[in-house]
């Protein structure tokens, strides 16, 4: 078996396992919402962004009234989801460049969204996957430990990681694979303790075929 009919055969599996797996930062498919959940849940969970952003939003309901905010106005929300110094000012950073240079529209391309204060490629591909249904990959610390774990990639660098799974999808949405990853990281395939016996993938993990 291949690396490429591995992957399709890890990701039946895992849509078998977690029918209804999604993204688990609260966003009602607005880009600009999970933008900023995104940059919050960075060293966060996302059970903390979920607990901050909504008095967040009902004051700064959009990106308009984001980009008029500074970041001390923003600070007080988000201060427990950790960076607090540095997060505010991405996203207030972020609103200004959306409003001057998108019209207020958050861009639905990773390069663009790279250009933003606080984006790199794990949320950039978030936004385009989640919100606007191009094929992404988002490797996050689950993605990141999963794909290597099991022999799907040689490498732990994040942004190598997503180009060789993007190799091994030939253009297959792989954001449905990784909101999987991430609950099997969860629930089976924790860090220190991956529950092996208990796997749904045991026939197709390298790990275990070694």
């Amino acid at each position: 078996m291949t690396k490429a009919q591995r992957l399709q055969a890890i990701y039946s599996k895992l849509m078998e396992i977690y029918p209804d797996s999604e993204c688990s930062l609260d966003h009602h498919t607005d880009p600009w919402r999970l933008l900023v959940g995104a940059i919050l849940a960075t060293q966060c969970t996302d059970k903390r962004v979920n607990a901050v952003t909504p008095a967040l939003f009902a004051d700064y309901p959009d990106v308009f009234a984001m980009a008029k905010a500074t970041p001390e106005d923003i600070f007080p929300y988000v201060h427990t989801c950790g960076l607090s110094n540095r997060k505010p000012v991405s996203i207030v950073m972020s609103a200004r460049a959306i409003v001057d240079q998108y019209q207020g529209v958050v861009p639905d391309t990773i390069e663009e969204l790279l250009e933003l204060h606080g984006v790199g490629r794990k949320i950039a591909n978030l936004v385009v996957g989640d919100c606007y249904g191009k094929p992404a990959v988002v490797v996050d610390t689950h993605a990141k430990r999963l794909l290597y774990r099991m022999g799907l990639t040689d490498s732990t660098n994040p942004d190598r990681i997503e180009m060789d799974i993007r190799a091994l999808l030939k253009g297959q949405d792989g954001s449905p694979l990784c909101h999987r990853l991430v609950d099997h990281g969860r629930a089976v395939y924790t860090a220190r303790n991956p529950d092996c016996a208990n796997c749904g993938l045991q026939d197709i993990c390298k790990k275990r075929l070694k």
